[in-house]
């Protein structure tokens, strides 16, 4: 059964002793309280919805009239029945997805991983999204992603981030975390061990695990990860050298060097999540783990913190045996990633938007973070990070401590984070992270007096 050309879940049972046009009458008024029907929505002739039913026509015109006498649908001279409003329900119905959290008005959110949205110059952001909806429609799925896309991403990691690289060498991705899935799907086995940073980044452990990997967490300091501390036997590290998560610390050069010959020495793979690596305001970044080794290195970006989640686009440049691997996979699953932020991205990058707001975005976060640091740092309250990123640390003493802090923040309608849930393991450190691109610059200015009384 058709209705604008949706189905309608409309079930009769003929063994019921509820007779059939209550039966449908009720299976209407159902459809239109769930939101499957809506007022304006047409519906089939009382003749085509027997036929579609395998019903009397006296059955669907009697549901008809009895709808017609509560008044929730009319018919209109030459054209059809139509519904003219949605009846109240003595069911609730559920609009929100289980487990999506909205925060109430009024709370500031300082937690880390928002990006600086709002600073996106909106005229450029129209004038994309109109652009990339001139493209025509696909006919066929690019598996490694559009073209155009890939040749955007080789050409930005070239200008911002010093890799040179082939567009034939890039492949699209959701995100990085999408591209841990892939990775984790299509290179390893179950029960396979792999490396991560201790703290680190937890959706990233999540995704390893639920592919049946074996986690095994690797210490970080105020150099990065340690690859001395990686155990035997491993298949892969991941890590996020140029500015780790969530401690804020870079990865040095000899540090990097130490990992690379680990890898080649032992066959392992590095997945280099590239987190906050074009937002460095103090020096030069380092040069990638992937330009220094990329016959060992899987490099992953995103847009979701430069620009913002909308666009779902993120990049991988990987070894050929991993690049050809994970279009395997896709291939056997199904899955791609979607070209809609793809196109945008394109459009972004080709009038020369995503180079000017890069460089907005660098001027502003490096602002917000002198701001809050001299703030911090005025009140005696430590912090701990390297000039980048959209984050940093203040470190506490104790787990209590921490919690403590967490509690009294939001009893000031203020949210942090606390470094214990970044850990796979058992906690090892404790603190507060304040990430603080997501809020205006007004209400980060509002909140420091807040910031330095809660965590001095």
């Amino acid at each position: 059964m058709t209705h604008s050309g949706t189905a309608l879940p409309v079930t009769l049972d003929r063994e019921s002793p509820v007779p059939l046009a209550v039966q449908l009458a009720d299976a209407l008024r159902e459809s239109a309280a769930s939101g499957h029907l809506r007022g304006g929505d047409r519906l089939p002739s009382t003749r085509a919805l027997a036929e579609r039913l395998g019903v009397s026509r006296t059955v669907t015109s009697a549901a008809y009239e009895q709808l017609h006498a509560e008044g929730w649908i009319a018919g209109r001279h030459g054209s059809g029945t139509y519904v003219t409003t949605s009846p109240p329900s003595d069911r609730p119905v559920h609009r929100t997805v289980p487990g999506e959290q909205h925060e109430p008005d009024g709370v500031l959110d300082l937690t880390p991983g928002t990006p600086w949205a709002a600073g996106l110059d909106r005229a450029a952001w129209r004038r994309a999204w109109r652009a990339a909806a001139d493209a025509p429609p696909l006919s066929r799925a690019h598996r490694a992603g559009l073209p155009d896309y890939r040749a955007a991403i080789a050409e930005h990691l070239l200008r911002h981030r010093g890799l040179a690289v082939g567009t034939d060498f890039v492949l699209a991705t959701g995100g990085t975390t999408a591209a841990v899935v892939e990775l984790a799907g299509a290179v390893f086995e179950a029960g396979d061990a792999v490396a991560v940073e201790e703290p680190g980044y937890q959706r990233a452990v999540q995704a390893l695990r639920s592919a049946g990997l074996t986690v095994v967490g690797v210490p970080v300091d105020e150099e990065g990860l340690r690859p001395d501390a990686i155990p035997p036997g491993v298949r892969a590290v991941y890590c996020s050298p140029a500015h780790q998560y969530p401690m804020g610390s870079r990865m040095s050069a000899g540090r990097r060097v130490d990992l690379v010959e680990r890898a080649r020495r032992e066959n392992l793979l590095i997945i280099e999540d590239d987190y906050d690596g074009e937002l460095r305001f103090d020096v030069a970044p380092l040069p990638l783990l992937a330009a220094l080794a990329p016959d060992v290195v899987a490099h992953l970006g995103t847009t979701s913190k430069i620009l913002t989640p909308t666009l779902g686009a993120g990049w991988m440049v990987a070894p050929p045996a991993v690049t050809s691997a994970v279009l395997a996979y896709r291939d056997r699953t199904g899955t791609r990633p979607s070209p809609a932020g793809q196109r945008v991205l394109i459009e972004l990058a080709r009038h020369g938007d995503l180079g000017r707001h890069l460089r907005k975005l660098r001027r502003e976060l490096s602002e917000r973070r002198m701001l809050l640091v001299s703030a911090l740092r005025a009140g005696g309250v430590p912090v701990l990070g390297d000039e980048a990123g959209a984050h940093l640390v203040v470190p506490l003493d104790s787990p209590a401590a921490e919690r403590e802090r967490l509690r009294a923040a939001e009893r000031r309608n203020i949210l942090l984070d606390g470094l214990s849930r970044h850990f796979a393991g058992t906690p090892t450190a404790s603190g507060v992270t304040i990430g603080y691109a997501g809020c205006s610059r007004e209400a980060l200015r509002d909140a420091l007096d807040v910031l330095v009384e809660l965590l001095r």
